[in-house]
C-alpha cells in the first residue's frame, strides 16, 4: 500500500517540476514584470548579472530531473531529485533568514510572496515524496502514467491537494487574475494591514516596548507597509520600532525591527538590505 502511494507521486513531482522549469525560463527571459528578478531567491543571493543565468541553470536542472523520471528509471534521477528538494528546503531556510522580504522562486515571478513556513513545508514534502520514490520499483515515469490505476490516481491527486495547499502562488495568481495588476501597484487601504500588524505575533513580543499604540509615521513601499513606533528598548534607551507588513496573501508577513536615534538596529535583526530603515522623520 506505501510502496504503491509512493510510486504514485512521480506524476506529481513531474508535475511541479516541469511547471518550475517553464516558469523560470519565463521569468528570466524578461517576459514578465521588469525587474523582478531582484525580489526572487535564490537569485538575489548573487550579482545582478549573474541572476538570469542562476534561475536558468535552476531550470535546467528541473529538466533534466524530469526527463530522467520520465523517460528512465534509473535510481541516479530519483536520488537526485530528492536531493534537489532537500538543498531547496535548506536554501528557502536561509533565504527566509537573510532576505525575508523576497520571494522563493519557485515558480518564477508568481512566487514574489516572502519566504513562509508553507514555501518551507511544501518543499519538505516533496523532498518526502522524492525520497518515497526511491524505494518504489524502478519504472519510468511514462509507463506507469499509462498504466495508472484508480487508487493511484487517487493518491497522486491527494499529494497534488496537499502540496495546492501550501502553495501561496495560488492565492497571488487569484489576486492578480481578480485585480489585473501585481500587488505592488494596487492601491490599498493601510487600515487592513494595521489590523493584521495588531494580531501578529511580532505585535505582540514587541508591544511592551511601545510608549504609545498609534504609530508616528506610515509609508508604503512596493508591497510593505511600513509603520513606525516610539519606544524604549530593554536598557531603557528610546528606540523606534519599526514593522513592516506584507500587503498580499491570506497570512502576510510581519517584520520587525528597533532602530536607534542614530539609524541603527538596535537588539534584534535589522530590516533586509532592500528595505533600510532611517529614524529621521
Amino acid at each position: 500500500m506505501l510502496t504503491m502511494i509512493a510510486a504514485a507521486q512521480l506524476p506529481v513531482l513531474g508535475a511541479l517540476l516541469a511547471a518550475g522549469a517553464l516558469s523560470k525560463v519565463w521569468t528570466a527571459r524578461g517576459e514578465t514584470e521588469p525587474g523582478a528578478l531582484s525580489r526572487l531567491g535564490p537569485a538575489v543571493l548573487v550579482p545582478d548579472r549573474w541572476r538570469a543565468p542562476a534561475m536558468l541553470g535552476c531550470a535546467a536542472g528541473e529538466a533534466a530531473l524530469l526527463a530522467g523520471l520520465v523517460l528512465t528509471g534509473h535510481p541516479v534521477f530519483r536520488w537526485g531529485t530528492a536531493a534537489f528538494f532537500a538543498v531547496s528546503t535548506y536554501v528557502l531556510w536561509e533565504l527566509r533568514r537573510r532576505r525575508p522580504d523576497v520571494g522563493c522562486g519557485c515558480f518564477g515571478e508568481v512566487s514574489a510572496v516572502p519566504v513562509g513556513l508553507r514555501s518551507l513545508g511544501r518543499t519538505m514534502v516533496l523532498t518526502a515524496m522524492a525520497a518515497g520514490l526511491i524505494w518504489t520499483p524502478p519504472v519510468p515515469g511514462w509507463s506507469l502514467l499509462s498504466g495508472m490505476t484508480w487508487p493511484q490516481a487517487l493518491a497522486a491527486a491527494a499529494g497534488l491537494l496537499v502540496l495546492a495547499a501550501l502553495s501561496p502562488e495560488i492565492e497571488e495568481t487569484v489576486a492578480r487574475l481578480r485585480y489585473r495588476a501585481p500587488c505592488e501597484q494596487r492601491p490599498l487601504d493601510p487600515a487592513p494591514a494595521l489590523n493584521r500588524l495588531r494580531t501578529s505575533t511580532a505585535w505582540r513580543a514587541h508591544e511592551k516596548l511601545l510608549s504609545s499604540t498609534d504609530p508616528v509615521d506610515s509609508w508604503r513601499e512596493l508591497c510593505w507597509r511600513f509603520f513606525v513606533y516610539e519606544g524604549r528598548s530593554r536598557s531603557g534607551d528610546p528606540v523606534d520600532v519599526v514593522f513592516a507588513v506584507y500587503l498580499s496573501g491570506r497570512h502576510p508577513a510581519v517584520r520587525v525591527a528597533t532602530v536607534g536615534f542614530d539609524g541603527q538596529p538596535v537588539e534584534v535583526a535589522p530590516l533586509p538590505e532592500s528595505m533600510p530603515v532611517s529614524a529621521g522623520r
